[in-house]
């Protein structure tokens, strides 16, 4: 492996990932039979076959796995010094792998897009997931920057509170509880659920809720999915605990309402979480101090858009 070249990981890498000689040759301008070339090299330093043809597929082998672990962070390492050169140039410039949990994807997007117009030679790589996905990404090093709730008091991360994060619950419009007087959560929870999944934050606030009011959720669906949980509200199978802000446009279009229960909504926070071992370049800096310094304004501005009707 001694005399194995930078960039030969990288279009080994490539390959890795797409399984196809043929899409990486025509993603770096090359043709297939240099692609092949530089896995061969590679596999003449180690003396082990990197991939395999399944019939008419390609597949990693063994020794091409193992090879991938050790090349992904090698690579990553690579690129990280690259940014760090450039930010020592003076310019703003690099990549940020930012991870969400399901939630924030209805408000990080347009948090992104306001940094960009600052600074748009920062790329930003988003990864999604739920909260205990979240923290098995920081655990590895996987992400630079993930916005989620609460971190667990175990995990080695620095995090930093940006904005409120209030949960209501939701109903068809329609529904009998709908805009009368408030409701006591022991009424509620006498109704069927849509649940999130176990390891989410708001599966772990549903969770709470019902145990405060001694009680069992009666489980229509269990779902990772907040589009899905949406969808089943408005067919009528029954009603969920969801994050407000996941339900901005379903609203102003009058295709859920929220539900007046008393104690609601239930009022969390957003975090910016990085790894405390883990130092900042520039560029995931600039991300993070913004998210602190502009996200609950941001939230604000697309809580008061005015509704339709």
């Amino acid at each position: 492996m001694a005399h194995v070249t930078l960039r030969q990981l990288q279009v080994f890498e490539q390959v890795a990932e797409a399984l196809s000689f043929a899409r990486v040759a025509e993603r770096l301008h090359l043709t297939p039979s240099a692609v092949s070339f530089q896995i061969r090299q590679i596999e003449e330093q180690t003396g082990l076959a990197l991939f395999e043809r399944i019939g008419r597929k390609v597949a990693l082998t063994e020794a091409g796995t193992v090879l991938l672990q050790y090349a992904r962070p090698a690579l990553q390492s690579t690129r990280d010094l690259d940014d760090a050169m450039q930010a020592l140039k003076g310019g703003e410039v690099g990549r940020v792998r930012l991870g969400l949990v399901s939630t924030a994807k209805y408000i990080v997007p347009h948090m992104i897009a306001r940094f960009r117009r600052e600074k748009p030679g920062v790329t930003v790589f988003l990864r999604e997931g739920n909260r205990s996905f979240m923290k098995a990404l920081l655990a590895a090093g996987d992400v630079d920057l993930a916005v989620t709730g609460q971190p667990a008091e175990d995990a080695d991360v620095n995090a930093e509170r940006f904005a409120p994060h209030p949960s209501v619950i939701i109903a068809r419009p329609g529904h009998p509880l709908s805009g009368g007087p408030v409701i006591a959560p022991e009424r509620i929870v006498e109704e069927w659920f849509i649940l999130r999944e176990q390891g989410s934050g708001t599966r772990g606030l549903s969770d709470r809720f019902f145990a405060d009011c001694g009680a069992k959720p009666r489980v229509a669906m269990e779902t990772s999915s907040n589009e899905m949980i949406k969808q089943a509200v408005m067919a009528g199978m029954g009603l969920a605990l969801l994050s407000q802000h996941t339900i901005r446009l379903e609203r102003s279009l009058g295709l859920l309402d929220v539900l007046p229960v008393a104690g609601f909504p239930v009022m969390r926070s957003w975090f910016v979480v990085k790894r405390r071992t883990s130092p900042l370049l520039p560029g995931q800096a600039s991300l993070r101090k913004f998210l602190v310094e502009h996200g609950q304004s941001i939230i604000t501005e697309l809580e008061e858009m005015p509704r339709s009707g």
